[in-house]
């Protein structure tokens, strides 16, 4: 039977975060709710890869990219183990994560990646950095939430609206790539992007062993 342990504990301002190792692997669990664990990573990385390879192919080399949630870390390692990116931003919350990251187990995914110059954490909620910052990226790429349909906090459910999607089109540069990981599909949120003005919608499959499949929901802020 798999033995579970957990690691650390820490009441923050988003409620409580949870890191726990279960036999080789870790995991993390945000106010009762699984976030994710370190038994896969598939579709962390093909949220890079995907948006890289939606932007224009002139603009690749050197794009910058905003990943929202550093998480088990699987998405900033991958982009940083990609020469074309250029700019690589990390918006967590959470200060346990990070600390995870720089002084705890997680470091063995991320610590080549947190020492990358062109990796910078920003310890700030990602609703609230997209919707006061003036900072602009080619890419986007979000993973939270385990979806637009299911989120962990209610103040994240904002960020899928037409408001919040507006927000994210403003800190793309012009054919942009805003790239959102879902533990399911959703039609309705394929919608919303097109009705909030993004062009190229479309969704990209990564099959798990049992249930629907993780995807990647993508589209293009238009030139």
């Amino acid at each position: 039977m798999s033995e579970t342990v957990t690691l650390d504990r820490r009441e923050g301002p988003y409620g409580e975060v949870v890191l726990r190792r279960r036999d080789e692997h870790y995991e993390i669990i945000a106010n009762g709710t699984f976030l994710m664990d370190t038994s896969d990573g598939r579709s962390e990385r093909l949220l890079i890869d995907a948006a890289l390879a939606a932007l224009p192919e002139q603009t690749r080399a050197g794009a910058s990219v905003l990943v929202g949630g550093l998480g088990v870390g699987f998405s900033l390692a991958h982009a940083a183990a990609e020469p074309r990116w250029g700019r690589i931003a990390v918006a967590e919350r959470e200060g346990a994560i990070i600390d995870w990251h720089r002084q705890g187990p997680l470091a063995s995914i991320s610590g080549r990646a947190l020492a990358d110059p062109r990796t910078v954490i920003l310890h700030t909620d990602l609703v609230e950095y997209l919707r006061t910052s003036s900072d602009t990226y080619d890419a986007l790429c979000l993973d939270i939430d385990n979806g637009p349909d299911w989120t962990v906090t209610e103040d994240n459910e904002s960020l899928y609206s037409a408001e919040g999607l507006a927000t994210c089109a403003a800190r793309l540069n012009p054919g942009g790539v805003l790239a959102v990981w879902s533990a399911q599909p959703s039609g309705d949120f394929e919608e919303s992007l097109r009705n909030a003005g993004f062009s190229a919608v479309r969704t990209e499959e990564i099959p798990v062993a049992r249930g629907v499949p993780d995807v990647v929901h993508l589209a293009v802020r238009p030139g």
